[in-house]
């Protein structure tokens, strides 16, 4: 029955008026409702789905609230799931796609009649239309942020009929309204991780649309951009676009590259990663190209470009200093700037990525001084081989190259001389007559034929680029002065700052050179001031120069005061920064031109608020501020190519200075001197005192070092003392057994004499005396060798003493450093002395009892022998004698070896008393250090007072500054411009001086 009313409903034709789309999409949602059979269900969600194209305001209206309820109770469906995510993605998506029903959605969906019928809209209305329904119906489903956690969690599913659309339909709410989208993401558990896992899909549509919905979660979203880089994208995109084919491969590597320029653009915390995890290195294979370069397919081209901004993300000026000089050196490092090169010097590469090339190796060499002097050594693969800087500027002054070209061309000369005073050396060298070389081409001489020549964005471009060879650098501005020029043939040569200011001075050559169109005038004289105005400011040499040609004065002077029209406003403004300069920078060299003089003429010909009103035309033209937003010369046409990024900030230094420059007076400049020279002897005094306190970190540091090392040594003495003490315990302790022997062996003596009265009993005794006087031999040899030992140990105490004194003197010689430690060295010498003498007595009662035993011998010797009369008797009493003498010769010779041991205690103790001395005189000269110390403290105590009262004046002396509506600058400020300031007159001196003094 239920079947038989869809069946009426989607593919009947009865009889009478059709019904309204908005009719049955009606029907279609009650059954949608109502309908308890899954099948029912299925067939209505599949009807709405084929008629949500056409009828897509009336399907969003109505349908809405019932295919989401769709998704949340029928999870166990997958084709009715797909079905309500297809038609939810037709009413939310705004693109104009085909088209995709089935079959059988064809058959069951009969033609509807209704009110969306061909209505003649334009085509922009209807696509705001669109565009519109799509947000209204995003607002609606966003209504409840639920509604996208379900999406997330229905992109779990595997099934290919339900995560696909889910894709699809997620990406669209992102187009929609990204931010509410971005919010509900950010805040649902594991939402960007399950969006990652799309990435993995071994199926390429949902890894690819997957892409697509990345692209569209992470721009401008910081937050999700760091989320997404950890969960190791930049591995599975760079991955993807090797299986791909890198550059060569199709759309599926755009859409990576993408990717990862939304994740790295302007997030210093992703391209930290994405450097520290070594992914610079697999960019390099991307720029790897064969000899023949014909025939690129446009896919390839795109894949490319976006490559190469890829490499400029990470090291674009914007980023910070440190960030970027770390990318650079890792470039350099891999071989990616040597690959880039060699697509520069390739043949056959299409022109916008050789232009987009030019602009990635610029700024991969911005800054960094190793990648610059790469730079400087690349040549081209030409007969003769040629410099790449030579072969680029070629390309900048030829005026038949595309603009876009020249343009970057001249934006890698700026990017290889910024901060790089070696290139801007070299390039001004190339100038010099001295190195000129007649067989070469030099950038020098290509510069200087660009800025001659009749093309003005040549003329432009090169006064431009030779601007850059002098920015910040003083010396290359002196030398540039001496480069001369041939104007004509039998005429004499004229220096390159004066050929540049005739150019100037005579506009009616100029009118002949320029083009037919309008500005081409404006634009190279634009180009001409620009370069004097850098090349004349910090350079009062150059200022002299400038000003000794009598006619430029007049000239500036002429064309501030005439009123022009307003393309020469910008010329009058120039001229105005210029004439302005030489006042400032002016040393009043020339007697006609002093600072004086020159305001004077400006009161009297132009007016100082005239002047100044002029002097902002500069900063007030439309093109200034935005040439002042990045370093990239970036120029719609080449008509509004008249500012360069680096003089907009010298505009933005000198507009002010000057200024307050032509309305000081003479009283008001006196008095500024006068602060100058106290704040630059308060400057002396204040190097003074860093200089002496710095010193006398040094000296304390190195004392440090010293009192160190003394403690050290110390340490290592008090070792070997314990060592020494713990080895005179042993022979102590061998001694008191020694004596102990020596005691028993007397005592058998005694009883070997006392049985001496019979044969039988003698024979006995001189056989036990016999042993006895063996084991005697024996004990004396072995204290022989003890007291050898001795003699060694005391020899090894001299040098120990002979060290404690070095050391002393040593610690002397520091100072109150080391005090503490010569009363601690004393102690141990006088503790060293003591048991020296201790061992004395110890070796006088061991020579003692030596004599004892001697004398025992010889007594043993001399005793009656009532039994003589046997042959065998008196063998053994002459053996015995024998004995006796070789012991008692030993004895002497013992006793001589005691002599010699007295005599190194006597010198020993010699050597102690001399120590003695040493120290107290040490002592005395440590006083002396110490009272030195003190003396130091108080004369650093006084010279800080006296820095603290000179601050104090200072502060006195701005405050008087500030009273008379003076502005003070900073120290830093003032160092900077004193480098280059102005030297006066030795009258003028003189007069200052008295001044001072009075």
């Amino acid at each position: 029955m239920t079947m038989n009313f869809f069946r009426g409903v989607m593919g009947g034709q009865p009889a009478g008026p059709q019904p309204t789309g908005a009719e049955t999409i009606h029907k279609l949602c009650d059954r949608v409702a109502s309908s308890t059979l899954l099948e029912d269900r299925r067939d209505a969600v599949r009807a709405l789905k084929s008629l949500s194209k056409k009828y897509r305001l009336e399907v969003g209206t109505q349908a809405m609230d019932h295919l989401v309820h769709i998704l949340q109770t029928d999870r166990s469906d997958s084709e009715i799931l797909g079905y309500a995510l297809d038609t939810l993605y037709n009413i939310i998506c705004n693109d104009e796609e085909e088209e995709q029903d089935e079959s059988e959605d064809m058959a069951a969906a009969p033609p509807l009649s209704g009110k969306h019928k061909n209505v003649p809209v334009s085509d922009e209305n209807a696509q705001k239309q669109e565009e519109d329904l799509g947000v209204l119906f995003t607002d609606k489903f966003l209504g409840d942020s639920e509604n996208v956690t379900l999406l997330l969690t229905l992109l779990e599913e595997f099934d290919f009929h339900v995560r696909w659309p889910g894709v699809k339909l997620l990406t669209a709410l992102l187009k929609n309204q990204c931010n509410q989208v971005q919010g509900v993401i950010l805040v649902s558990p594991m939402g960007v991780s399950r969006l990652m896992d799309l990435l993995a899909d071994s199926r390429e549509v949902i890894r690819n649309d997957g892409l697509l919905l990345l692209q569209q979660l992470t721009k401008g979203n910081a937050a999700i951009q760091k989320i997404v880089a950890f969960e190791n994208a930049f591995e599975r995109l760079l991955d993807i676009i090797t299986e791909e084919g890198s550059s060569d491969g199709g759309i599926v590597v755009e859409d990576c590259l993408l990717l990862l320029v939304n994740l790295l653009k302007n997030n210093s915390s992703n391209q930290n990663f994405f450097k520290e995890g070594s992914y610079i290195q697999r960019m390099k294979p991307w720029f790897e190209v064969g000899d023949d370069n014909s025939g690129w397919s446009a896919q390839k081209v795109t894949n490319l470009h976006l490559m190469l901004q890829l490499v400029r993300v990470m090291v674009s000026p914007v980023n910070s200093p440190g960030a970027t000089s770390s990318c650079q050196k890792s470039m350099y490092q891999c071989g990616l700037l040597q690959q880039l090169c060699t697509i520069l010097m390739a043949t056959g590469v299409p022109a916008d990525i050789l232009t987009e090339t030019i602009n990635t190796v610029s700024e991969v060499i911005r800054g960094s001084q190793i990648n610059q002097d790469y730079f400087a050594s690349v040549n081209a693969p030409s007969n003769p081989p040629r410099p790449a800087i030579v072969v680029l500027l070629m390309s900048m002054v030829n005026e038949r190259q595309p603009f876009v070209l020249r343009c970057a061309v001249l934006y890698c000369f700026q990017c290889f001389l910024y901060k790089n005073q070696k290139g801007q050396g070299e390039i001004v060298a190339t100038l010099l007559p001295s190195t000129i070389d007649a067989n070469s081409i030099s950038a020098g001489q290509l510069l200087c034929g660009g800025l001659f020549s009749a093309d003005s964005l040549s003329n432009w471009c090169a006064a431009v680029a030779l601007a850059h060879a002098l920015q910040d650098n003083l010396t290359q501005k002196e030398q540039l002065l001496r480069v001369q020029l041939a104007t004509s043939l039998g005429k004499p040569p004229v220096s390159l700052l004066q050929q540049c200011t005739n150019i100037l001075s005579q506009g009616d050559k100029i009118d002949r050179r320029a083009k037919s169109e309008k500005g081409s005038k404006v634009q190279t004289r634009v180009g001409l001031l620009m370069l004097l105005c850098t090349w004349i400011s910090n350079c009062p040499i150059a200022v002299t120069h400038f000003l000794h040609n009598q006619e430029n004065v007049p000239f500036l002077t002429g064309q501030i005061s005439e009123n022009l029209g307003e393309d020469e406003r910008l010329v009058q403004g120039l001229c105005a920064l210029l004439l302005g300069i030489c006042i400032y920078y002016n040393d009043n060299s020339l007697e006609n031109y002093t600072k004086e003089k020159l305001k004077q003429l400006i009161e009297k010909r132009i007016g100082k608020e005239n002047f100044v009103e002029k002097l902002g035309f500069v900063t007030k033209h439309e093109l200034y501020s935005r040439a002042a937003q990045k370093p990239q010369p970036v120029f719609p046409s080449p008509e509004q190519m008249l500012f360069d990024h680096e003089f907009t900030k010298l505009v933005k230094e000198l507009e002010g200075v000057i200024t307050k420059a032509v309305h000081k007076t003479s009283e008001e400049e006196k008095k500024e001197e006068e602060v100058k020279k106290t704040l630059e002897q308060h400057d002396s005094i204040v190097i003074q005192y860093k200089d002496l306190i710095r010193d006398q970190d040094t000296q304390i540091q190195e004392l440090r070092e010293q009192v160190s090392t003394l403690s050290l040594n110390s340490e290592q003495m008090h070792n070997q003392i314990i060592q020494q003490q713990s080895q005179i315990q042993q022979h102590k302790d061998q001694y008191n057994i020694l004596k102990l022997k020596l005691g028993k062996d007397s005592q058998g003596l005694s009883s070997s004499q006392g049985l001496s009265s019979s044969q039988g009993e003698g024979a006995h005794v001189n056989g036990l005396h016999s042993e006895e006087l063996s084991q005697l031999r024996e004990e004396v040899e072995e204290l022989r060798r003890q007291h050898t030992l001795q003699h060694t140990q005391l020899s090894d105490k001299d040098s120990l003493i002979n060290t404690l004194r070095c050391g002393a003197a040593a610690q002397t010689a520091e100072g109150g450093a080391g005090g503490s430690d010569n009363t601690d060295l004393l102690g141990e010498v006088e503790s060293l002395r003591s048991r020296v003498q201790a061992q004395c007595a110890e070796i006088s009662q061991l020579q003692t009892e030596r004599q004892e035993l001697i004398r025992r011998a010889e007594a043993v010797s001399s005793a009656p022998a009532s039994s003589s009369e046997s042959s065998a008797d008196t063998v053994k009493v002459s053996e015995l004698e024998s004995r006796l003498a070789a012991q008692t010769t030993e004895t002497e010779r013992l006793k001589e070896e005691c002599r010699g041991l007295r005599e190194g205690h006597a010198g020993l103790e010699q050597q102690l008393a001399s120590a003695q001395s040493t120290v107290a005189i040490e002592q005395t000269e440590k006083t002396k250090l110490q009272q030195e110390v003190q003396e130091s403290k108080k004369e650093q105590d006084d010279l800080l007072m006296l820095l603290a009262d000179q601050d104090q004046k200072i502060l006195n002396l701005k405050q008087r500054l500030r009273d008379l509506g003076e502005t003070i600058e900073d120290e830093d400020e003032l160092d900077a411009r004193d480098q280059f300031g102005e030297d006066d007159d030795d009258d003028d001196d003189e007069e200052e001086d008295e001044e001072n003094n009075d």
